[in-house]
């Protein structure tokens, strides 16, 4: 939201969580943002009308999403024909090795994390609700194990399991995340820039 309000007439932040409503609303008060609305609600249930928007993003939330496809049939349904889409988020790797050591480090730490998707995945889940994608940024994000728990106040037997899990992981899962002594790690993340159909 603080990324594009300098560009937009207005944006609508959206959230379950009051909280994080409050925090949004603060931040753009203290970045002297005045065309930031918040808005409570959910992904499946976009309380907008059909067409309303003329552009839609998402940044680091899908992966909390209960139901992806009808989270990208409700941004489809409020954006406006044509509108850019842009979606960023942690991306699961292909390899079900991989991609089982990521859902489960993610899902200890943070109870309402449902699953990172692979690109593949988010590619046609795009294209069933009705977009085309223009453009798929892939990137790397290194997570500090401390502020990475810290965030999420994690219990310290998840903690304790996600260290064992890295501890305990075969070589190819601790190269492709670059698992450090300290835990820290690298996750894949993706830009993927569409437009409603």
């Amino acid at each position: 939201a603080f990324a594009i309000a300098p560009e937009a007439g207005s944006v609508t932040a959206l959230d379950l969580s009051p909280d994080m409503l409050a925090a949004v609303a603060a931040e753009a008060a203290r970045r002297g943002l005045s065309n930031i609305a918040t808005e409570a609600g959910s992904a499946e249930a976009l309380p907008f009308p059909d067409a309303s928007f003329d552009a839609v993003t998402t940044r680091f939330s899908a992966h909390h999403w209960r139901d992806v496809r009808a989270g990208l049939s409700e941004a489809r349904r409020v954006a406006k024909p044509g509108a850019p889409t842009l979606i960023a988020d942690v991306v699961a790797p292909d390899d079900a090795l991989l991609d089982t050591h990521l859902q489960a480090v993610e899902l200890l730490r943070d109870p309402s994390h449902v699953r990172d998707y692979s690109v593949p995945e988010w590619l046609g889940m795009l294209t069933d609700a009705g977009f085309t994608v223009d453009k798929v940024t892939h990137g790397r994000l290194r997570m500090d194990f401390s502020t990475w728990i810290a965030r999420m106040r994690t219990p310290e037997p998840h903690v304790a399991a996600i260290r064992s899990l890295q501890a305990s992981a075969p070589d190819e899962v601790a190269r492709h995340f670059g698992i450090e002594p300290d835990g820290s790690f690298w996750i894949d993340t993706v830009l993927i820039e569409a437009a409603a159909v």
